[in-house]
């Protein structure tokens, strides 16, 4: 290999961008447009610089489409409402889950494992001095001028995003990265929402072993 090579998991874990440019452009950037509307992050524009964040997501969006990875492969299409009672407690209205499979189950997993190790091991890590005990996988974001600070994560049974930034867009401040603006936030609601949702482990899929 070349000196320079990093897997995957490297390359995530210290959020570099040389190697997410080189990943998009060996799979191709149609590729990656495509999947990207199966899990629900549409009308994307065909650059270059697609990996490094290019394009306009809302934070629904997002974290709608990281649910690809807990949900073993299946993109779910968000829900406002998932059911109304009447007075008498009558069902009156329900909003069934809708999912499609986006790829498979070992696919899946291979990323929360990466993504676990982003929050044990890289820019994710403040997540476990600030209380965050259970498994969980996540990923911060920080865009150019620290104009938008990100952390979207997920523990087996909740996937949550978290923003921070202005509604006209401006610096927030020195520094202003996601695991220093938007992780805390997160990390507050995971540890709350824990208590109703419980985490588990993440359930590895039959035949996939680990290699050291």
């Amino acid at each position: 290999d070349a000196p320079d090579a990093l897997t995957l998991r490297a390359a995530l874990l210290e959020s570099n961008n040389r190697a997410a440019t080189a990943l998009q452009q060996r799979v191709g950037t149609r590729g990656v447009l495509r999947l990207a509307a199966d899990a629900g992050l549409e009308d994307l524009p065909e650059v270059p610089s697609l990996a490094l964040g290019a394009g306009v997501v809302t934070p629904l969006a997002l974290t709608t489409a990281y649910s690809v990875f807990p949900n073993g492969g299946f993109a779910v299409l968000p829900r406002d409402i998932t059911r109304v009672r009447d007075a008498d407690g009558n069902t009156a209205f329900q909003q069934d889950v809708e999912s499609e499979r986006v790829f498979e189950p070992d696919v899946a997993f291979q990323m929360v494992s990466m993504l676990s190790d982003a929050i044990d091991r890289g820019t994710g890590a403040p997540a476990r001095r600030l209380g965050v005990r259970f498994p969980v996988g996540g990923k911060t974001g920080t865009t150019n001028d620290f104009k938008d600070a990100w952390f979207v994560g997920f523990s087996s049974s909740l996937v949550a995003g978290v923003w921070v930034g202005f509604d006209t867009p401006e610096t927030i401040g020195r520094d202003a990265y996601g695991s220093r603006y938007a992780l805390p936030i997160w990390a507050d609601f995971m540890q709350r929402a824990a208590r109703v949702r419980p985490a588990r482990a993440f359930e590895r899929p039959a035949g996939l072993e680990e290699e050291a």
